[in-house]
C-alpha cells in the first residue's frame, strides 16, 4: 500500500483537490484531507509543491501513422527551404528503404511561405520515390519517381496534380494507401512500442487510435490490437476503425466505428478544402468538399447507430459539422439510444444550431485546443483564408455551457501528442473569452475524455474503487497563471499504481497479445 500526501487534483464531478490519496495493488482506496486510522503505519509519500492527477487521455491520435512518423522523415522543424533540403538528404543516405516517406511539410512555417512541389523534390532527391506528407495529415507532396510509382487509379481521381506533385482529397487517401503496404509490421511494433513510452513520458496513461488507413487486410488496425493486449505494462488503447464497413467492426467485435479517412465528412483549411457554408475569403469559387453526400453519410450514421455502435466523425468546416449533426439527428429519431455517445472529431467551425442539437441529442465533440496555438497554421494564415469567421473557431468556453461532452486530444501526428500543450491552449485561447478555466482544462484530458470511450466509472478520475492512473506535475497548475501552463513538467506516470516500465520488447509483447487472444478463443 502506498499513501500519498500533497494535491491530489481528483478531476471528479465536485472538482475536489484532497491531501491524501491511499493505492493498493492499482486500485484507489481512499481520497480525502484527513487520513483515517486504518491506514497508520503505512509509508507516505510527500509530493511537496508537486501535483498529483489523473493519467491524462488523448482522444484523437493517428496512432500507427504518428508511431510509424516518430521514427521516420521529420521536416517539421524546417523554417526555410535549405534546412528542409538538408533534412531530406540527410535522412536518405541513411536509409535503405526503396522508397523515402516524410511528415511535417508546411508553407506557412517556411520562410518563404511557400509550398515545396515536384521540381523541389527532385532536385533534393531525384533517384528515389519520396513522399511528404502535409503538416495537416491531409495532402502530401511527391517527387517525379513517385509519381511514376502510384498506380494509374491514383492518376484519375480528384485532388491528383501532375504539375505541382501535389495530393490532396482522395487522391491523397489512397497515395497514403498505396505507401502503407510498403511497411513492414515488425517495424511498425518496434515504432509502436517506442512511441507509446514517449507518450507515458508526458503523462498519457490512455489513447484513443483511430486506425485504419490501407495497410493490407487492414493490418494497422489489428496490430494496434495485439499491441494494447500484449503489452506488460497496463497502458490503455481504445480502437476507433476509421471505415464504413461495419461489417469489419463486428466481425472484430469492436464497439465502436470512425474516425479520419474514410469517415472524413471534409478536408482541412490548410488544404483550403474543409467544407464551408459560405466560400474561403481567399478564394470566392471555393466552398471546400464534402467528400460524401448527406444521404451516404445518414446511411452509414443509421446503420451504425442501429448495430449498437459508437460513432465517430471527422469535421471541421461549418457545412460538414452540420452535415454530420443533421445526420446524426436522424439516425437518433430512427432509432433512439440513450447513451450512444457518438461524437465529431474536431468541429474546428461548429454552428450555433448545430450546437444546440449536440447539447439536445447528447453528441459529444472531441477537440484538439493544440490548434488554437499552431505554429503551422497560425492565426494570421486562417485570417487570410476565413476572414472574421476566425472568431468563431473553437469556441470551448461556450461549448462547455451548453452542456456538451467535450474530450481533448492532439490529433497526432499532426500536432504533438502533449496534455500540458492543450491545456495551456485551452486556457489561453486566443479570442479570451472562449477560454476554459484550468480545472474544466485538466478535465478535458482526464474525465471529460473517459468518457468519450465509456471508461469514466474505472478512469479518468483520483475516487476510490477507481484504476490508479496517476500523474505527478512538478507543480500545481491550479496556482499558477494560465499564461504560465505551459511550463508544466511531467515527473512521473503511475499505470495501475505503477511506474510505467520501458524497454518493452517486440516478440514478447506479440507472445503476449497472442497468448491472450487464444486464451478469449477458448473461452467463447
Amino acid at each position: 500500500m502506498k499513501i500519498y500526501k500533497g494535491t491530489i487534483i481528483s478531476c471528479d464531478s465536485e472538482n475536489h483537490v484532497y491531501r491524501y490519496l491511499a493505492e493498493d495493488r492499482g486500485k484507489i482506496l481512499f481520497t480525502g484531507d484527513h487520513l483515517p486510522d486504518i491506514y497508520a503505519g503505512h509509508e507516505i509519500i510527500e509530493l511537496g509543491t508537486r501535483a498529483m492527477l489523473p493519467g491524462f487521455i488523448d482522444t484523437h491520435i493517428h496512432f500507427s501513422s504518428y508511431a510509424f512518423f516518430n521514427k521516420a522523415l521529420d521536416v517539421t522543424p524546417a523554417e526555410s527551404s535549405e534546412e528542409l533540403a538538408r533534412l531530406i538528404e540527410e535522412y536518405a543516405s541513411k536509409s535503405e528503404s526503396k522508397y523515402i516517406l516524410g511528415f511535417g511539410v508546411s508553407p506557412y512555417s517556411i520562410k518563404t511561405k511557400r509550398m515545396i512541389g515536384v521540381g523541389d523534390l527532385d532536385e533534393i532527391l531525384p533517384d528515389r520515390p519520396l513522399m511528404i506528407v502535409k503538416y495537416d495529415g491531409h495532402a502530401c507532396v511527391v517527387n517525379r519517381r513517385m509519381l511514376e510509382k502510384l498506380p494509374k487509379k491514383i492518376k484519375s481521381m480528384r485532388g491528383f496534380d501532375r504539375h505541382t506533385g501535389l495530393l490532396t482529397q482522395e487522391a491523397f487517401f489512397a497515395a497514403t494507401q498505396y505507401m502503407s503496404k510498403k511497411i513492414s509490421p515488425f517495424t511498425l511494433v518496434e515504432n509502436m512500442l517506442e512511441s507509446i513510452e514517449q507518450l507515458a513520458e508526458r503523462g498519457i496513461s490512455m489513447i484513443h487510435a483511430v486506425e485504419g488507413i490501407g495497410f493490407f487486410r487492414d493490418m494497422d488496425v489489428d496490430l494496434v490490437r495485439l499491441v494494447a493486449g500484449g503489452q506488460e505494462n497496463p497502458f490503455q488503447i481504445r480502437v476507433f476503425f476509421q471505415t464504413m464497413d461495419i461489417g469489419k467492426v463486428v466481425r472484430r467485435k469492436l464497439p465502436r466505428i470512425g474516425g479520419c479517412f474514410d469517415t472524413a465528412l471534409d478536408g482541412c483549411f490548410g488544404s483550403v478544402d474543409a467544407a464551408l457554408s459560405e466560400p474561403y475569403r481567399s478564394d470566392p469559387g471555393n466552398k471546400g468538399v464534402l467528400f460524401y453526400s448527406t444521404e451516404a453519410v445518414t446511411a452509414f450514421i443509421k446503420r451504425a447507430n442501429r448495430a449498437g455502435l459508437q460513432v465517430q466523425v471527422h469535421a471541421i468546416g461549418d457545412a460538414a459539422f452540420d452535415q454530420a449533426v443533421s445526420a446524426f439527428e436522424t439516425a437518433l429519431d430512427d432509432f433512439p439510444r440513450e447513451d450512444h455517445r457518438h461524437t465529431i472529431i474536431h468541429a474546428a467551425l461548429p454552428t450555433m444550431e448545430g450546437l444546440e442539437k449536440c447539447a439536445r441529442f447528447g453528441i459529444a465533440l472531441a477537440v484538439q485546443p493544440a490548434f488554437i496555438h499552431w505554429d503551422h497554421e497560425p492565426v494570421e494564415y486562417l485570417e487570410s483564408v476565413l476572414g472574421d469567421r476566425i472568431y468563431k473557431l473553437m469556441p470551448l468556453k461556450r461549448i462547455k455551457n451548453l452542456g456538451i461532452l467535450m474530450g481533448g486530444g492532439s490529433d497526432a501526428p499532426c500536432t504533438n501528442p502533449d496534455p500540458i500543450a492543450g491545456i495551456h491552449s485551452a486556457c489561453n485561447h486566443y479570442i479570451p473569452e472562449q477560454s476554459l478555466s484550468i480545472m474544466d482544462a485538466l478535465k478535458l484530458f482526464t474525465i471529460d475524455a473517459a468518457r468519450l470511450s465509456f471508461d469514466e466509472k474505472e478512469r479518468g478520475s483520483l475516487e476510490p474503487g477507481k484504476i490508479a492512473d496517476m500523474v505527478i506535475l512538478d507543480k500545481n497548475p491550479l496556482q499558477i497563471d494560465p499564461a504560465d501552463l505551459s511550463s508544466l513538467r511531467v515527473e512521473r506516470i503511475l499505470l495501475s499504481g505503477e511506474p510505467y516500465q520501458s524497454g518493452q520488447r517486440p516478440a514478447r509483447l506479440v507472445w503476449n497479445g497472442l497468448k491472450r487472444k487464444i486464451g478469449k478463443w477458448k473461452q467463447g
